[in-house]
């Protein structure tokens, strides 16, 4: 037996996401403002791709936990269906997505800081943030 319920270690993970999103949309950025807002930026991209995958996560496990003993065909069907978008969004999205992103994003700060996170931005975002949306996803 784990430690720490699968269950409440994926709604943790997804109330830290939404809370780092929240914190994330509230900054006053120039690079907000223009073409492409938050958009433009893949590690907000991946942010938002690991939330709704953790989000999946958890309506799966609720739903495991609700039809848990029920004999009724038809919800272990639509949970199979849950458990199938779980696993291809695991696979296709939320961790080919977040791998790639880490290891560019530091890979790229170690060669020149400038080219992905200029000193400017330390104004604005603060280093926990900026620790939060990229290293968190790993």
């Amino acid at each position: 037996m784990a430690l720490v319920p699968c269950q409440v270690l994926r709604a943790a993970i997804l109330l830290s996401y939404c809370s780092i999103l929240c914190n994330y949309k509230a900054i006053d950025m120039p690079a907000h403002q223009t073409y492409g807002g938050s958009w433009k930026f893949l590690t907000f991209i991946d942010l938002v791709i690991q939330a709704v995958f953790f989000g999946i996560c958890v309506l799966t496990d609720l739903s495991s936990l609700l039809t848990r003993g029920n004999d009724s065909q038809e919800q272990e069907r639509q949970l199979k269906k849950l458990i199938s978008l779980r696993d291809w969004m695991m696979a296709v999205l939320a961790f080919p997505v977040g791998v790639f992103v880490v290891t560019m994003f530091w890979s790229i700060y170690i060669y020149d800081r400038e080219l992905v996170y200029p000193k400017l931005l330390d104004n604005f975002i603060p280093a926990w943030l900026n620790h939060g949306m990229v290293s968190k996803v790993m």
